[in-house]
């Protein structure tokens, strides 16, 4: 499913960077689904990117933790490990744009696109099944999952209340928390199966 996902958003990713009306059809924009009622604009952002940079980034995090992630719902939830996926992918997509829809409600000006909320989603999913497993920061740097994670989240929560910059931190910040809470949702025994590797290691 993964490899689905990623050849579905590339290819529309790619019609739009030379198809700039279809972008603006597709881009989030919470004036458009409060006021006009385009709820579909919760999910489609997630399907168009500002440009290639942004679109092979989000695609390589997404390939490298999401066939991973599949593993871990194949095995933990059976037959419904495809359904949980999809719930997973676009609950996120939805879940992580909530803070932008409320404070942006009002400025029709306030455009957002990408996969970065899913992509976060997917990444701390991964990090809550396998804490320790190491992510390689720029592909170099090798950082505990957990690790990674608690910096990710102090850091996309830093950039969104300083807002210095067009990144939309506050998604990738929900999209993160989106992610590792689902499986806990989906079954809370996993929990304790966390906390077991998480407690372990620090222990030994």
């Amino acid at each position: 499913m993964t490899l689905v996902l990623i050849a579905l958003i590339t290819l529309i990713s790619a019609i739009t960077f030379s198809q700039g009306e279809i972008m603006s059809h597709l881009q989030f924009n919470a004036y458009k689904i409060i006021h006009r009622k385009q709820y579909y604009r919760m999910v489609t952002h997630a399907f168009v990117h500002a440009n290639w940079e942004h679109l092979i980034v989000n695609m390589i995090v997404l390939y490298s933790f999401g066939n991973a992630v599949e593993r871990f719902f194949g095995f933990y939830f059976g037959n419904n490990a495809a359904s949980y996926y999809l719930i997973l992918i676009f609950g996120s997509v939805i879940f992580s744009t909530l803070y932008s829809l409320l404070q942006q409600k009002n400025n029709p000006y306030y455009n957002a696109v990408g996969a970065s909320g899913a992509v976060s989603a997917v990444l701390f999913t991964a990090i809550f099944f396998d804490p320790w497993n190491n992510i390689y920061f720029f592909g170099i740097l090798p950082i505990p999952g957990i690790i990674f994670g608690g910096l990710y989240l102090y850091y996309s929560y830093y950039m969104s209340t300083k807002k210095a910059d067009n990144i939309g931190h506050d998604a990738h910040f929900l999209g993160a928390i989106f992610g590792f809470a689902l499986p806990i949702v989906l079954k809370p025994a996993l929990l304790i199966g966390f906390l077991d590797l998480l407690l372990g290691r620090i222990a030994m």
